[in-house]
């Protein structure tokens, strides 16, 4: 029954988007775009090493600002609550261009690809880091209580009582934003990284096949986000069913 109705829906997305393409007062000219294959793969391999890069660094300072925001520290506190703000307050675009023409150029650093990878980390960095932190506090302070009470270290409490139960929440949404990451790197183009979508324009621009360049582009995001959301559905099953 569950593949019946999969396939009903996808039948129906699939006559819907034919008759509309159908409809297209359009002239089809793959074959220019085909010449140019190359430039699609090339693309698609950068756009995989950036977000793979993206992906692990994010992480990392996620895990630390969404600590800090914990600490007993003040500065750590503030610090990790202004950065969380500042970033998730205003527009990656903005950011980006800050990042490369300003603070880059300042510290004399001219590679695109470090400086791509280091924005994007950063701005994805402060949403992984208010999911890490709403992981931690979901934990019942009965249970730190707990810990405590049986002789648990401060960072033995986190190991074995408060990141298992909290692994099992962050996860799912923490999939969710590593597939915002991956198509945010898209904004990378404009710094002049040569990614997929960078590609794709070239292609455009010495095709004039507008269709036949971002559709590709589209497939290519596609094949790197859709196992990712795919096993964040299977994620979420899951935990409802240990719940």
């Amino acid at each position: 029954m569950r593949t019946f109705n999969f396939v009903l829906v996808l039948a129906g997305l699939t006559l819907v988007f034919a008759f509309a393409f159908h409809r297209l007062d359009y002239h089809w000219g793959w074959a220019a775009v085909y010449h140019y294959r190359r430039m699609f793969l090339q693309g698609w391999v950068t756009t995989v090493w950036i977000s793979v890069a993206a992906l692990g660094l994010s992480t990392g300072i996620g895990l630390f600002f969404a600590l800090a925001q914990r600490s007993r520290v003040l500065v750590l506190r503030y610090l990790s609550q202004f950065y969380v703000q500042l970033v998730r307050g205003t527009p990656l675009l903005v950011q980006i261009l800050i990042f490369f023409y300003v603070v880059a150029d300042a510290f004399h650093v001219e590679n695109r690809d470090l400086v791509g990878v280091l924005t994007l980390s950063l701005f994805s960095g402060a949403y992984i880091s208010e999911i890490i932190r709403a992981g931690i506090e979901s934990v019942g302070a009965s249970q730190l209580e707990s810990a405590k009470a049986i002789g648990l270290t401060r960072s033995q409490t986190f190991r074995y009582v408060v990141f298992p139960q909290a692994l099992r929440q962050i996860l799912p949404p923490l999939a969710g934003q590593f597939v915002s990451l991956i198509k945010d790197s898209s904004l990378l183009s404009i710094i002049g990284l040569t990614e997929l979508t960078l590609k794709a324009q070239e292609v455009n621009s010495q095709t004039f096949s507008t269709l036949e360049s971002y559709l590709p582009l589209a497939a290519g995001y596609l094949i790197l986000t859709l196992p990712i959301s795919l096993w964040t559905r299977r994620l979420e099953q899951r935990i409802r069913y240990e719940t």
